[in-house]
């Protein structure tokens, strides 16, 4: 072949592959097909990547050389100990964090006993190979944790306390290992043990503490830049890897820690989070599960019985030892036999740790070749094992969750984005994706109200064009939009016959900067005002101002008015605050009265909710600037304010906007509006005097209209 310059180009295609290109494009290949072939036969698409890794490598047909995907390789079991910390719900596992505790105890202690006992008096090793093969056992890899992704068992409580348990007993291993290392070295002094405790105390301060602290720093002066986010989040991982390895312990326990610190910054629904899951399963972890088949080499079954016994062993007692933690863990929490296996599946599978012990230990000429060898058929066949165990638990715990699902309310959940403003546009679609409830099947509603007159033509070519772009944005967090395009008299009516027509449930608005007491922040809105919107929209309505991404919120405070607890839309939007809470991984602090705590604390009980929570006294909307000294940037204020005749209105409400403007400056704001009747104000002396009792009519509907809402609620849980 001539080249550009005129050279001719020699292509080596000689085995194993040197060039890159052919290697890539290979295992690109595997990866496209290997799981669709395997499925054919009901095999999961990771057992069929490890076979594959098996089938190419240096025991294999010698096609490529595991080093030339290592760097990919390693990148995958980092980036899925990153997710396995990324995507744990922080407040359940804050809730669960001393059963996490107890499975690591159990996962670590029971294979070190266990194993320390075979290889003792079955095995025959001496001391520093019995601890080194007794530990390795109580490692596992979370190599079937993409497949409980997929399932969408991530937040139940047997995945959070697998993975807690992960880092526990992991860690444990880790240390040990270095122990081992020290003690061959004959380095095992007071000097080891003070280096090791103050570098491992030090890396996790930096990981835990400081890197928060910077992520939330970044997402705040790089707003849009979306390829910036996404390699400053790969840079923390791998920094964090650096890290731990530095610390003394390997990479993973730094990628799992990073997780955790970003978690809070990273929502689940946010477009960054959907393309750190896609980049993951679709290369990283796909190139790690193949380099741990190309470590199978089948042949040393052959090399007679010891290497056949030794295998056997090995394999044995670390599927049991696993299954009597997963067991113990299920009797002392009483967990169902699905969660058992999950447990048993997710713990039982040994990979990156196992193989960095056995190699470590191999290499000092603490173990033979019959253990590393045996090992390696370990691995393989604990993969496998734990591969299946999970998809099939999975799925049996899938349906129960399923099952658990309350039954669909009467009335579906919508929402509603008037947009008028470019700039807003994309925080306000993600401040609907993460509040609208996750089983929900209906669109997000983006609408935009052009007014009708002469120059309604030329603004609807400009309004289709930043609705592309609408649509764009949400494509990137796979959230469903339908575009809603309105040519009405002026914003409000449009608003309110979308409502209408739709069946909206929820409108979110922002506002624009303006001078006038009523106006000032959340004046107006694409022209109109935003009492005009309350006199024609009486469904829920969240008023928005983000300065900043969401992702930052460390607290969200909450203030609400007296009887708040009455108006029609209080459960609805509690809920939604609820997910939002979750969602931003920040504590929901309501500052309300005594009565209105309570009423809140028992929907909380009958709803189920996880959620961080805290309350705080609080009786009069006019004590806002005292609030405003306990806020910092980070906090999210969220006032829930009424319209005129309602239970929760009173003359403190008045000029609320203003006051707000006036002390929150540098904060989020939401502002909400609860669903309501409609109203007609009635003012003294005009109407007709049969006509006075109709507001208290109104509100006693109001009342009823709440009573059958709460009944749902508790009538489905």
């Amino acid at each position: 072949m001539i080249g550009m310059n005129g050279t001719k180009l020699l292509i080596d295609i000689s085995l194993p592959l040197k060039d890159p290109v052919p290697i890539f494009a290979l295992v690109l290949f595997i990866i496209l097909l290997a799981p669709i072939i395997l499925r054919k036969f009901r095999i999961p698409s990771i057992i069929g990547l490890i076979i594959a890794g098996m089938l190419i490598g240096d025991h294999g047909f010698k096609i490529i050389e595991k080093g030339s995907i290592d760097l990919f390789g390693k990148a995958g079991l980092l980036y899925i100990m990153f997710l396995a910390g990324l995507e744990l719900d922080m407040t359940e596992f804050r809730k669960n964090q001393h059963r996490s505790l107890i499975f690591g105890a159990f996962t670590f202690f029971i294979p070190l006993i266990l194993g320390y006992i075979v290889c003792t008096y079955l095995l025959h090793f001496n001391f520093m190979a019995t601890l080194l093969v007794s530990s390795m056992f109580a490692t596992h890899t979370l190599v079937a944790y993409p497949l409980a992704s997929r399932l969408g068992i991530t937040r139940n409580e047997a995945v959070t306390v697998a993975v807690g348990g992960t880092i526990i007993t992991d860690t444990a291993v880790l240390v040990i290992l270095a122990i081992i290392t020290g003690a061959a070295a004959g380095n095992l002094n007071l000097h080891f043990w003070v280096r090791l405790s103050v570098s491992l105390i030090v890396f996790a301060a930096i990981v835990l503490w400081i890197f928060p602290m910077i992520g939330r720093w970044f997402f705040k002066k790089i707003k849009d830049d979306k390829t910036s986010h996404f390699i400053f989040v790969l840079g923390m991982v791998f920094l964090a890897a650096f890290l731990a390895e530095l610390a003394g312990v390997e990479g993973i326990i730094g990628a799992f820690l990073a997780g955790l610190a970003l978690n809070q910054l990273i929502p689940h629904t946010s477009p960054l989070m959907n393309r750190i899951e896609f980049t993951g399963n679709a290369l990283f972890i796909p190139f790690f599960l193949i380099s741990v088949g190309m470590l199978v080499d089948l042949r040393v079954l052959l090399k007679g019985p010891e290497a056949l016994l030794i295998a056997g062993v090995l394999t044995v007692m670390a599927l049991v030892s696993k299954y009597l933690a997963a067991t113990f863990t299920q009797l002392v929490f009483k967990y169902t036999l699905p969660q058992r296996h999950v447990i048993f599946g997710l713990s039982s599978a040994h990979a990156a740790a196992t193989i960095a012990v056995i190699l470590i230990g191999f290499n000092m000429g603490i173990i033979n070749e019959n253990v590393l060898n045996g090992t390696v058929i370990l691995i393989l066949i604990t993969c496998l094992v734990g591969s299946f165990v999970t998809e099939s638990a999975g799925r049996k715990l899938a349906i129960i969750e399923s099952d658990k699902q309350p039954e669909a309310e009467v009335v579906t959940e919508r929402m509603l984005i008037p947009i008028a403003n470019p700039s807003k546009m994309e925080a306000m679609l993600d401040f609907a994706v993460m509040i609208k409830d996750p089983n929900a099947k209906t669109p997000v509603y983006p609408l935009a109200v052009v007014q009708d007159d002469e120059e309604a033509k030329e603004r609807m070519t400009q309004t289709n064009r930043m609705m592309e772009a609408v649509v764009a944005h949400a494509a990137a967090t796979e959230s469903k939009v339908q575009v809603v395009t309105r040519i009405d008299l002026n914003v409000s009516d449009g608003i309110a016959r979308a409502s209408k027509e739709l069946g909206i449930t929820d409108v979110i608005i922002g506002w624009t900067d303006k001078t006038s007491a009523t106006e000032r922040l959340f004046g107006s809105i694409f022209g109109s005002t935003l009492d005009n919107v309350l006199q024609s929209v009486w469904e829920n309505l969240y008023v928005c101002d983000f300065s900043f991404p969401l992702n930052t919120t460390r607290r969200i405070l909450l203030v609400l008015p007296r009887n708040a607890e009455y108006e029609l839309g209080f459960a609805h939007y509690m809920e939604k605050l609820f997910l939002l809470s979750k969602q931003v991984g920040g504590k929901l602090m309501i500052y309300c009265e005594g009565a209105t705590q309570k009423f809140t604390e028992d929907l909380v009980r009958n709803l189920k909710q996880t959620v961080d929570i805290g309350f705080k006294l609080w009786h009069d909307l006019v004590d806002l600037p005292a609030l405003s000294y306990e806020t910092t940037r980070n906090d999210l204020l969220v006032v829930v304010a009424a319209r005129k005749g309602t239970l929760s209105y009173r003359p403190s409400l008045e000029g609320l906007a203003s006051r707000i403007s006036k002390h929150f400056t540098n904060n989020n704001l939401i502002l909400i509006y609860p669903e309501q009747t409609e109203i007609e104000y009635i003012e003294a002396g005009i109407q007709p005097e049969d006509l006075t009792l109709r507001p208290i009519q109104e509100q006693l509907a109001n009342l009823s209209k709440l009573g059958k809402a709460m009944k749902k609620i508790f009538r489905k849980k």
